[in-house]
């Protein structure tokens, strides 16, 4: 990511939508937890409910059952009216005497079903154990079947004395009519014929009464009859067990999601570098693991890396590592910064709140346990052949016969060459001071990393005497170390340049006896050494503990770890004059908190050169 990568804008894509209840699975766990308590509660303290079902075909009552009706069997049945007279008080208090309910309850637990276009009622009872609802099935369906045939015959009762009283009636009147018939041997007149007309009409009207009276007497009042009768084992809702326990379990994480977002809404976190970089307007500098162990590896190798055209400057200036909060792994990522620049070979003054040293001290240990301090290989001392004129030179060649031009000298394999170290001059101080960091100045000191060689040619004695000067493969050069200068103060370099110092024209002076070579002898590790307890020494450098983060002490590197900057206005304040570098932590800094503090360096001038993510070890 580079700058141009801060404005640039970003999809959102499931990855990012899916980190957000991951990284809130307290929450989902919680409403998952919730939703399957509430699901066992209900299997253990609600009684089971076991369901019969019983079925019942309704017949049309015909006097020839043979004969199909005219129109549907809807029609032939009015099923309405038959799933009112299957769920009239009749039945329900039947079924109260049988089950021994009360009648609420018997009335809420049977229910009658009738499918469209059928003449089918489903009695279906409700009940608290396989006995009940078997016999409050059962007994819905014998009860509607009993009202029912009841009800037809009372209808066939009535219709059937309507036929006797008019059979009677008719019965009367042909024996009126008959009484008005002349006796036997009178002559027939017109009034006889009426007479017989009308008895033969009573008697016609007689026949058809009787038939008709016969096929109602005749005809079959059945309602219907039983096809499948309830009957044990029956289904409950405990056999639904483990379908309800999924259903929770499915339930918990799709409630959990939603409050897992609800809450990311009401409380935000940063969740990537590219949500950082965007509230921050920076670009990330590295990617740091969040652990209490050491943080000097290769993150915060790399990370130096990205911070080297700040670091090498010829003017130092403070490096100032800001958080929003203290639980986001600012003091890990400065200790860890503070090893990596010390194992490079810089002395570095970190600095930090006395809160902090608790988590900065124990990073440091472990990177001098990781890279132990070490000193430069000593050599036997060799006298200076530049300080008087009668000591050998420290580059001695052997002289050679001269031989005519155009021919090539003789060469053999015992010619040599001697180069000998001498040690560059020192300031004046007292034997076995402190000087430089790692040195001490004196006899018997060691060799400092920033050593450099002087080469000087000088001439070499001539064969003859008058022989013409000029140069000759037969010269001599002395080589001696002298002390790389340090970088004096000057411009800046620009567009993040690294500043390289170069060698000064100064004329080399006399040197003194040395102990050691140049920087490029080998080192020797040492015990880990410290002049105090606020020094550790990593490898080739060493880091000092400032205490107090504006004591003013800026030789050298400084690096200050400021406290959180959302209540302590130090860090700001000093990165006005150096540079700062945010850190966040991954789902741990709130966007809001790390908001307002990238405000509040803007208005104090302050543009953060990049930010860190911290993120924890499983990420």
């Amino acid at each position: 990511m580079d700058a141009t990568d801060v404005a640039r804008p970003r999809p959102v894509g499931l990855a990012d939508l899916a980190r957000i209840p991951l990284r809130r699975w307290r929450t989902v766990l919680a409403a998952v937890g919730l939703l399957l308590l509430l699901v066992v509660a209900y299997l253990v303290f609600v009684p089971a409910v076991y369901t019969a079902t019983t079925v019942v075909v309704v017949r049309p009552v015909v006097t020839d059952p043979f004969s199909l009706p005219a129109g549907g069997a809807d029609r032939a049945v009015n099923m309405t009216a038959e799933t009112g007279i299957a769920t009239s008080n009749d039945v329900v208090d039947k079924v109260a005497q049988i089950t021994g309910r009360d009648v609420e309850g018997v009335a809420n637990a049977l229910k009658v079903e009738t499918p469209v276009g059928g003449q089918l009622l489903r009695f279906t009872y409700a009940g608290e154990s396989e006995q009940e609802a078997v016999a409050g099935a059962n007994g819905a369906a014998d009860t509607y079947l009993s009202l029912r045939k009841g009800m037809y015959e009372d209808q066939r009762a009535a219709v059937l004395k309507s036929y006797d009283d008019t059979i009677s009636l008719v019965t009367t009147q042909r024996a009126t009519t008959q009484r008005q018939l002349p006796d036997e041997g009178s002559n027939t007149g017109p009034r006889t014929s009426a007479l017989l007309d009308q008895i033969r009409a009573l008697n016609d009207q007689l026949a058809q009464l009787a038939e008709q009276r016969s096929k109602i007497a005749s005809a079959d009042l059945s309602p219907g009859s039983v096809t499948s009768a309830a009957r044990a084992p029956v289904p409950s809702n405990r056999d639904s067990a483990p379908l309800f326990v999924l259903a929770g379990l499915l339930g918990g994480v799709l409630v959990g999601t939603l409050l897992a977002f609800v809450r990311e809404a009401m409380d935000r976190r940063v969740r990537s570098a590219n949500e950082a970089s965007e509230i921050i307007g920076a670009p990330l500098l590295g990617t740091v693991q969040r652990s209490k162990g050491d943080a000097a590896t290769s993150e915060m190798r790399y990370l130096v890396l990205a911070l080297n055209q700040w670091v090498e400057r010829p003017k130092p200036v403070p490096l100032v590592v800001l958080s929003s909060d203290e639980d986001e792994g600012r003091a890990q990522v400065s200790a860890g910064l503070a090893a990596a620049l010390a194992e490079a070979g810089h002395e570095v003054r970190l600095g930090s709140s006395p809160e902090s040293l608790e988590q900065i001290r124990p990073v440091l240990l472990a990177a001098q346990r990781r890279v132990p301090p070490t000193v430069a290989a000593t050599r036997p001392p060799i006298a200076n052949t530049v300080a008087t004129s009668s000591a050998k030179p420290a580059v001695e060649l052997v002289s050679k016969p001269r031989v005519p031009e155009g021919v090539s000298p003789p060469r053999s394999m015992d010619d040599t060459v001697q180069i000998t170290a001498v040690r560059s001059p020192r300031p004046a101080t007292a034997a076995g001071t402190t000087g430089a960091p790692g040195t001490t100045v004196g006899p018997g000191t060691p060799s400092r990393p920033d050593d450099t060689v002087q080469i000087t040619p000088v001439r070499s004695a001539r064969p003859a005497a008058g022989a013409p000067a000029g140069g000759s493969p037969d010269d001599t050069m002395v080589i001696s170390p002298v002390r790389k200068p340090r970088p004096s103060p000057g411009p800046e370099a620009k567009n993040g340049a690294v500043y390289r110092s170069g060698t000064t024209n100064e004329p080399p002076k006399p040197s003194t006896p040395a102990a050691s070579a140049s920087a490029s002898v080998p080192v020797t590790p040492v015990a880990p050494v410290a002049d105090d307890d606020r020094t550790v020494r990593i490898g080739a450098g060493l880091v000092r503990l400032i205490r107090d983060l504006d004591s003013g002490d800026d030789r050298g590197l400084v690096l200050l770890d400021a406290p959180a900057a959302n209540r302590d206005d130090r860090g700001v304040r000093i990165a006005r004059a150096g540079f700062a570098v945010l850190v966040t932590a991954r789902d741990r800094t709130r966007t809001a908190h790390l908001g307002r503090v990238v405000e509040r360096l803007r208005a104090a001038g302050v543009n953060p050169v990049g930010f860190v993510l911290t993120r924890d070890g499983r990420d």
